[in-house]
């Protein structure tokens, strides 16, 4: 149980950094974690992985939302077409080996890391606001897709390519982006976790409570900080976490 609690804790704190800094999928630090240390089958640990962002990503997007960095209105459109994705991708992931799923990631948080410290977002809300809103919703709804579908079927909740996609795509200012993907994921994590649960059934109990925990505890400090930061300190900071956590993950990997 000591073991169980330990491995479960270590992987809600990289997990609740990489959600409270840049709306990164619990399931990218949770899964790869639990297979490896704790033996569980992958659908069983993306389902946990998953149920674990939900929170962490509602009280981070509650963080954000204070801070009036939250685009709900433009979020909207990506928001319905992700949902509607993820139950495809989760569907088709419950249909696939163990070795195919998870896998997705592993260099996803690496790259992106370096990339915010190279080349770090400095977009402002007045340029975002220039954008059309023609333009803005096909942006949306291609997006949503691409992240909808990872989100169900690599159980990544789609929170990286999100970023990514809010950023260099829809030209989202840094924390708005955070602040909208973590929206966003609170309903594609809700919808995700609820379709591996009632595919795969109920996972590890105490499993799923430490995760849980541990992860939201900790996106929580880390929303409060980001929000709180310039736009420079947190593409630094958002670019170590990522960077940090994506050497752990290939770690953890070639642990297997």
């Amino acid at each position: 149980m000591l073991f169980q609690f330990l491995i479960c804790f270590i992987a809600g704190i990289g997990a609740g950094l990489g959600t409270g800094f840049a709306g990164m999928s619990a399931a990218a630090v949770i899964s790869p974690m639990l297979i490896t240390f704790l033996g569980l089958p992958a659908y069983e640990a993306v389902g946990i992985a998953l149920a674990s962002d939900v929170l962490a990503s509602a009280v981070s997007a509650y963080t954000y939302k204070k801070n009036k960095n939250l685009d709900v209105r433009n979020g909207l459109v990506m928001m319905i077409t992700v949902l509607i994705c993820t139950l495809v991708g989760s569907f088709v992931a419950s249909l696939v080996p163990n070795t195919t799923m998870g896998s997705f990631s592993m260099f996803m948080t690496l790259l992106l890391g370096i990339k915010f410290i190279v080349k770090p977002v400095m977009t402002t809300k007045e340029s975002m606001a220039a954008v059309s809103a023609k333009k803005r919703m096909i942006q949306s709804v291609i997006s949503g897709i691409v992240v909808g579908f990872i989100c169900g079927f690599v159980g990544a909740g789609g929170g990286m390519m999100m970023l990514l996609l809010l950023t260099g795509v829809l030209g989202y200012e840094l924390k708005t982006a955070v602040g909208t993907s973590v929206f966003i994921m609170t309903f594609t994590a809700f919808t995700g976790a609820v379709s591996h649960f009632a595919i795969g059934g109920m996972p590890d109990l105490w499993c799923l409570v430490f995760c849980v925990v541990s992860t939201l505890l900790w996106a929580r400090i880390a929303a409060k900080f980001a929000n709180k930061a310039s736009a420079a300190t947190l593409n630094r900071a958002t670019g170590v976490v990522l960077t940090v956590l994506g050497v752990a993950i290939l770690a953890v990997n070639y642990l297997k």
